[in-house]
Parts: structure tokens; sequence; C-alpha cells
């Protein structure tokens, strides 16, 4: 557990980094950060379909295919239905005051199994929950920037905004923590995360940039996948 919540912690920095791009309006820093949501989306689909999916039918059993779609249907209901205003990058105008709380809580929910995913990786092996991390990491920092900018946008404070990134740090390694003591979690959390993971990279990441014009984020969308099996191979090779 240890080594899964030093890589929480790190991941969950990213929200707080993500969230001061937007308030300091750190307008460079927000462009890396669009990519990141293209090549973040590759990497964590590859880990998602490629490692959790076999893992999670492994530890799971006949039980996996309803939990995977379980955890994929948890959020869809969280952020975009029970959420009225809710999409992943920056949020440029303003919206109703009630959407700022509402993504909060959405967040929350996926921000926990990003959490439970860490965890449950390291449980079956270092390798792959190196993998989890680096492709939780790669969304953590658009996350913090969707969660700041509607605080700003619904208006509320700086401080505000960061503190709810700071929240949703928390949430991750609360994540870690349960897992670890919750024998359900230990065993079926890999299915769970692996709904999640495939929902935040296909249907939060993706649409984000695939209307966009120009071949940059369609690129770093296809290396994001690529460097996933870099990544493997180095892994294994080290292991």
């Amino acid at each position: 557990m240890s080594s899964a919540l030093v890589y929480a912690l790190v991941a969950a920095l990213g929200n707080v980094v993500g969230a001061l791009a937007v308030t300091r309006r750190a307008a460079r820093g927000l462009a890396v950060i669009e990519h990141f949501v293209a090549f973040g989306a590759g990497f964590m689909l590859a880990v998602a379909v490629v490692e959790l999916l076999p893992e999670a039918f492994a530890r799971s059993g006949a039980a996996a295919p309803g939990l995977v779609l379980a955890g994929y249907l948890a959020v869809h209901l969280t952020q975009h239905t029970l959420t009225p205003h809710f999409h992943f990058g920056e949020e440029t105008h303003a919206v109703n005051r009630l959407a700022g709380t509402t993504a909060l809580v959405g967040l929350l929910l996926h921000t926990f199994f990003d959490g439970v995913a860490i965890a449950s990786a390291f449980l079956v092996r270092p390798a792959l929950g190196t993998m989890v991390f680096i492709a939780i990491f790669l969304h953590k920092l658009p996350e913090g920037v969707t969660i700041a900018s509607l605080y700003l946008a619904v208006g509320r404070s700086g401080a505000q905004a960061v503190g709810a990134a700071v929240s949703l740090g928390v949430a991750t390694l609360l994540g870690v923590v349960v897992t670890d003591q919750l024998g359900f979690l230990v065993r079926h959390g890999l299915a769970l995360a692996a709904g999640v993971t495939i929902y935040v990279a296909a249907s939060n990441l993706v649409p984000e940039f695939q209307g966009k014009r120009g071949w940059k984020l369609p690129a770093a969308f296809f290396a994001g996948a690529l460097v996933f099996f870099i990544t493997r191979l180095a892994l294994d090779r080290v292991g």
C-alpha cells in the first residue's frame, strides 16, 4: 500500500497544478494541458483495454463484465446525468452557480476510483501500478483545470477553486486507503476502475478534442497509445 499511496499523492498533486494554471492565468500551461487531454486519452484507453480489462476478468471472473459496466455507468450518472453542466477542459463562460458543486461531487466519485485503480493495480504487480499511475496523472492536470475554471465561472474565489482541486486529490488518496481495507475492492476494484477509466478516456477526454481542427491533437492521441506500448515494453524489461 505504501507505494500505491506515494504514487497516488503525486497524481493528486496534478489536480492542484492544473487548478493553479487556471487561477494564475498561465496561458502557456493551459495550452500544454490541452495536449495532455489528447495524449492522456490515448494512453488511458490503451491501459484500460490492454491491461486493466484482462486483469479484471482474471480477478473478478464472471462478475467482471457487470462490474466494468457498473463503473462506466456510475461515472456517466454522476458527471452527465445528475450534473447539469460538465466537460473536461477550461470553462470560458459564466454558468449556473450550482454547476460548480455538482461537478465537484461527480468528480469526487471519479477521483476516488483513480485511487482504487492505483491501489488495485499495485496489488497485481508494480509494473501495472506504474502504468495506471501514468494514465491517471496525465488526466489529473486537465481535471484540475476543469474544476477550478468551473468554480471561477460561477463566481467562486481562486482559493476556493484550488481548494476544490485539493479535495479531488484527497479523494484519490482515500481510494487507495479504502481499497486496502475493503475486501470487495481488493478483489473487484480493478474491474470497477476499468469501467471508470474507459469512460474517462473515451467519453470525457476524446470528445474534448475530436471536433477541433488541426493535426496536433489527434497526433497526441495516437502518440499516447504508442507511448503506452513503449512504456509497457520498458517496464517488462526492467521487471
